[in-house]
């Protein structure tokens, strides 16, 4: 896709719902406009584009991506949710779109920051600081992250929530559905809905800074005598359902431990891989938002720092029983209970064609094949990657309609993809099977 985001910068977060409402529809409204203008154009020519090549074009899509970052908030965070690395449930010409909103958002101004920052800390909450960092650190969907430090001598990453993200989640979340449906890209059959709720109830949780803080207190007490991983420390005297306040953790972004050797890239590879198995076999506790930008690195301690807590979900003793026995009979290569456990879980069902059955249960067995050896799987070998990007999408040319599957389901295998390409950037080599074997017996 041509063109790169514009980069960000200071804009005033539009906070009241009629507001948010108004740059939708200015959004919806123009690109609707360009759309109508090409298609003129290209019929004028005697030519007859789809709905699908006349929205999809470079500025339609830079407009859009743009529109919903600068909102920030629950706008641009379904997109994001929407726009999975691996397991999406929009098809790939929907996905463009929504992957664009992985990058920075732009920030709020200071007079905005200072407005959040008295209604929830109060006036005069300044002279508690030696130094606050107006700039922030890094600007996401939700909030933006300011680095300070108190008179009390505590370094700190602060989060502060962008104005009205909370009261504007049910709107938001409408909104961005109704604009998805009216695309006309969605399948045939796809139900959207049980998505958009799945959307709206975790923008709930994450909007509450306070439940945040309590997780990242609870990963930090579980992972305390694992040197592998940092988690900062949670100050619960600067947070409020609004901002948060940790330790400020000194590191570079995971693609820094790109350039380091082979055996400390498969280290870093295998501590992922292994919080993944602890989150879900042990703790049944996980956060289950891979993306790049929640995983640092302290090349000086040699250790992972992990960020973000916001996206952290229980599970129930099922699906973590389901996906044990999944990872159990897929290394033993048992086609007959590999196929019931997929019926068990949801991904696929009895109304789900044949042939499509089929389909899903040999990419699963690919996934599975490739793991099952005893020697080290080269995550840095894209044939995998592309076996599983062709299979998909010829299901999808074939009109595979994804069934609704449990919301756990979907968050495990987000996770599990995108650690997938954490390990993948890094071209780590692991012995998949026998980590595996740590967790599940084989």
């Amino acid at each position: 896709m041509s063109g790169s985001r514009t980069p960000p910068r200071a804009v005033s977060v539009p906070s009241g719902r009629m507001s948010r409402l108004a740059r939708l529809s200015s959004m919806a409204t123009i690109v609707a406009g360009k759309m109508a203008a090409t298609g003129l154009r290209e019929a004028a020519r005697g030519n007859r584009p789809s709905v699908k090549d006349l929205l999809l074009t470079p500025a339609n899509i830079q407009r859009i991506a743009d529109d919903l970052a600068r909102m920030r908030g629950a706008a641009m965070k379904v997109g994001q949710l929407l726009s999975m690395d691996t397991g999406d449930v929009l098809p790939p010409e929907l996905n463009q779109i929504m992957a664009r909103l992985r990058a920075d958002a732009d920030y709020m101004p200071l007079k905005q920051l200072k407005a959040v920052l008295n209604k929830n800390w109060g006036n005069g909450w300044l002279h508690k600081f030696e130094r606050f960092d107006v700039r922030p650190l890094a600007a996401a969907s939700i909030g933006q992250v300011h680095r300070a430090k108190t008179r009390d001598g505590r370094d700190m990453a602060i989060k502060v929530q962008y104005p009205g993200v909370a009261h504007s989640i049910d709107s938001d979340v409408a909104n961005v559905a109704a604009l998805i449906k009216l695309s006309g890209l969605l399948p045939r059959g796809f139900e959207l809905t049980p998505y958009m709720e799945e959307a709206r109830r975790q923008l709930q949780e994450e909007a509450d800074y306070e439940r945040e803080g309590q997780c990242l207190h609870d990963f930090r007490q579980l992972l305390q005598d694992d040197d592998a991983f940092v988690v900062p420390e949670f100050y619960e005297d600067f947070t409020t359902e609004h901002v948060l306040a940790m330790s400020y953790v000194g590191s570079q972004p995971i693609e820094y431990a790109v350039k380091l050797d082979q055996a400390r890239r498969n280290r870093i590879a295998e501590s992922l891989v292994t919080l993944v198995l602890r989150e879900l076999c042990d703790f049944r506790f996980m956060q289950t938002d891979p993306n790049f930008a929640n995983y640092r690195f302290d090349p000086q301690a040699d250790r992972l720092v992990l960020l973000d807590f916001g996206a952290t979900r229980r599970f129930q003793n099922k699906i973590v029983d389901q996906y044990c026995r999944l990872f159990q009979v897929g290394l033993a290569g048992d086609h007959d209970e590999l196929k019931s456990l997929a019926h068990e879980i949801g991904i696929i069902t009895l109304e789900t064609a044949p042939h499509h059955q089929q389909a899903v249960l040999e990419m699963i067995e690919t996934v599975f094949a490739a793991f099952r050896t005893h020697a080290a799987f080269d995550f840095g070998d894209t044939v995998l990657m592309q076996k599983m990007n062709a299979a998909g999408s010829a299901l999808v040319a074939d009109g595979f309609v994804p069934p609704p599957v449990p919301m756990d389901v979907l968050f495990l295998q987000r996770k599990l993809g995108g650690t997938f390409l954490i390990a993948n950037r890094l071209k780590a080599q692991l012995p998949i099977r026998e980590v595996v074997g740590r967790f599940v017996t084989l």
